[in-house]
């Protein structure tokens, strides 16, 4: 399985390049376990971005830790885009992954663990929900954080 990323920093301060290494070795880890080829861009925002997009696309009036679009979902106004034949050699776009960095950080505390493990958490599981998986229900919920939990044992990612 190949998965191609690109980090975007649009929050100062930059992640460091060992963290990117970690996420890109998160993102391939997950690609491996879904069989899934395919590019992925990763956002780094600050609170007052991620409450903008979460208001704006989820009706949601506050700041969350991680969102994701997804490229390969079709909602219920949008049309169906067919390519012909010869573009079947067109990269699969799956899509974006915005992740707020205070957030992480606060979570990280909250939860007494590492900035590279929450950061690990929030990637895997923006990349799950890239894929369909969702967490409404309880079912959802268990299926979603047992592949995130078999994601990030396979990175050594685990809570301390």
């Amino acid at each position: 399985m190949k998965i191609d990323v690109e980090f975007i920093q649009e929050y100062e301060p930059d992640v460091s390049d060992e963290l990117l290494a970690t996420l890109a070795r998160v993102l391939e880890a997950a690609a491996e376990l879904e069989e899934v080829d395919g590019e992925v861009t990763v956002t780094f925002v600050d609170n007052e971005s991620i409450h903008e997009l979460n208001r704006d696309y989820r009706g949601i009036d506050r700041p969350t830790d991680v969102l994701s679009f997804a490229m390969n979902e079709e909602g219920e106004d949008e049309m169906e885009i067919i390519l012909d034949e010869e573009m079947d050699e067109l990269p699969n776009m799956l899509g974006d992954i915005v992740i707020s960095i205070p957030k992480a950080y606060e979570q990280a505390d909250e939860y007494g663990h590492s900035f590279e493990r929450e950061m690990g958490f929030l990637v895997a599981h923006g990349f799950l929900h890239l894929l369909g998986y969702d967490h409404e229900t309880e079912e959802e919920e268990k299926e979603m954080f047992a592949r995130q939990d078999e994601i990030l044992s396979r990175v050594r990612l685990v809570r301390e």
